[in-house]
């Protein structure tokens, strides 16, 4: 299969979520290729391009399809039960279209001519960028950039100096401004050290730049929305379809366990698997417990749109409705590494071969609750909030504007 088997680009969410559901299995099958890589081949990164997934966040005055949040969660998940590394790579590349609301609105077709372009990149503020005319002279090191090596474009996040001191906008509540910094893949120097139990074939290795000069109009704040305002030119935007991830793998391990609990049969025991009610009772938990871990993300995720699409605010939601996206996401995460742990356990001695797909969603999804939105900072972070205290992560966790 290649991309080039879909007539045109998708323009529609049913039109993605298809070419999503038409490639999974082909992802199934390459993924051990795709984790012997330890990066995404080329002609795996061309059949998501083909899929419309990298577009799907972009806005429709800027040729994309602007899914919702639930559609991208859907699309996500779809990709996920085919292989993780692919779909993870999926969601980040398609932030270009959510970084289009946040950019100077002059210089988006310059940087996005095709909305099938991806960005890749690390947020958080690791780098120095020093003013200069017309610009800043980036420099730093950053970690986990996933997808960096099939990007199009890096973005970056970074403290802000002149004259080598640090340095805030006039009127800034702030003693130290950071910003984000788009630049060009060409300009970033890759440093091969992802070598992890799990989520292999992301390529999400470390890279540098020095002294590489970023231009003001490709610089941004998450804070400052220059777009056409709606409910994804939100700071939280970026983290909403990530957990769609976990509960694409979660799935394929159920449906896996199921495949292999229906075709065994327990010699020592006298009977079918699918008779036994050590196994009809542990998949009967692992499914209510993901049945219950998808919904709060679904649900969390229509209640928001809901009310942005209908002109509100995140100030709009409830503090219960604000609060249950985050944790609704941490939920989805932890709860399908349990049940992949459980079903794991459940099938025994089938489950330890490399060659059987239940090794690499457990290691998938114990590298994968390593990631910020798994960790207890976002609970302390709810609790605070809730508590009517400071947020630790109040933008990204969208508890606070």
């Amino acid at each position: 299969m290649s991309a080039a088997r879909w007539a045109g680009p998708a323009q529609d969410a049913a039109e993605v979520l298809r070419r999503a559901k038409e490639i999974a299995p082909v992802l199934r099958e390459r993924a051990p290729a795709i984790e012997a890589n330890r990066t995404l081949p080329a002609e795996v990164v061309e059949l998501l391009r083909g899929t419309g997934v990298f577009r799907m966040c972009f806005a429709r005055e800027w040729g994309g399809p602007e899914l919702t949040s639930v559609e991208q969660l859907e699309v996500v998940e779809t990709l996920a039960h085919g292989d993780a590394s692919a779909a993870w790579c999926a969601v980040i590349g398609a932030n270009s279209g959510l970084l289009a609301n946040f950019l100077h609105q002059s210089v988006v077709k310059d940087v996005y001519p095709s909305p099938d372009l991806i960005t890749a990149g690390v947020l958080a503020p690791a780098g120095r960028a020093e003013r200069v005319p017309g610009g800043f002279k980036l420099s730093g090191r950053w970690s986990f950039g996933s997808g960096i090596k099939h990007s199009d474009w890096v973005t970056s996040g970074a403290f802000l100096f002149q004259d080598g001191e640090p340095w805030a906008e006039p009127g800034s509540p702030h003693a130290h401004d950071s910003r984000q910094f788009l630049v060009p893949r060409s300009a970033v120097e890759v440093v091969e050290n992802w070598d992890t139990t799990g989520l292999c074939g992301t390529g999400s290795c470390d890279y540098t730049m020095t002294d590489v000069f970023v231009p003001e109009e490709h610089t941004f704040t998450f804070w400052e929305v220059r777009g056409r305002p709606g409910p994804l030119a939100q700071p939280d935007s970026f983290m909403r379809a990530l957990c769609g991830v976990p509960l694409g793998v979660a799935r394929a391990a159920l449906d896996h366990a199921r495949e292999v609990a229906a075709a065994r049969y327990d010699r020592m025991a006298g009977r079918s698997w699918a008779d036994s009610w050590r196994v009809q009772t542990e998949l009967a938990r692992c499914e209510a417990e993901f049945n219950a871990a998808r919904e709060g993300a679904y649900g969390a995720a229509r209640r928001q749109w809901e009310v942005l699409a209908a002109g509100g605010t995140l100030d709009d939601l409830t503090p219960d409705e604000r609060a249950a996206s985050p944790l609704a996401w941490l939920h989805a995460f932890r709860a399908s590494r349990a049940v992949v742990v459980r079903l794991y356990d459940l099938l025994q001695t089938w489950s330890i071969n490399r060659s059987s797909p239940m090794d690499r969603w457990l290691r998938d999804t114990a590298v994968m609750c390593q990631n910020l939105t798994a960790q207890d900072a976002v609970l302390e972070s709810v609790g605070a909030y809730l508590l009517g205290r400071p947020p630790l992560f109040r933008i990204s966790l969208g508890l606070s504007t």
